[in-house]
């Protein structure tokens, strides 16, 4: 039953965010936002099983010391501390849902880009000539 803390790795820093929205950067950057939330989805589920697990054994330390007759307020103490593991779990869990939808909502937005501007990268990068960007006659 490890709390520790341990440090992220690199690779798993967020995307850093820059004003270039050229076709290819916006897809690029679609897909690191989307592999970035899928590995907090991983993470947050296991985090979920460990804090699940850990109210599980507080419960049952709880039931230890109220069968070797020790004071009643640790009892107490003990399954509040039950409690708010498996509510904090609960949050987890949602936190990894929400983190889900994310991914999908990234990978249905990077769809729509490409439906809907893919054509036009692909035209605009093969010209030798320079062509409007898009948004020019707006």
């Amino acid at each position: 039953m490890s709390s520790d803390l341990e440090p992220r790795p690199a690779a798993a820093a967020p995307a850093p965010s820059d004003d270039d929205n050229r076709y290819k950067a916006v897809q690029a950057k679609l897909l690191r936002l989307g592999k970035t939330m899928d590995d907090a989805t991983l993470e947050l589920e296991g985090l979920y099983r460990s804090m699940k697990a850990n109210s599980t054994r507080t419960e049952d330390v709880a039931r230890d010391i109220a069968n070797a007759d020790l004071d009643v307020k640790f009892v107490e103490l003990t399954n509040n501390v039950a409690v708010a593991l498996g509510g904090a779990a609960v949050q987890v869990r949602r936190l990894a849902d929400t983190a889900q939808e994310t991914v999908d909502l990234t990978g249905q937005a990077r769809q729509t880009h490409s439906r809907l501007y893919g054509a036009l990268d692909d035209i605009r990068s093969n010209r030798r000539e320079k062509t409007p960007r898009p948004g020019f006659f707006d």
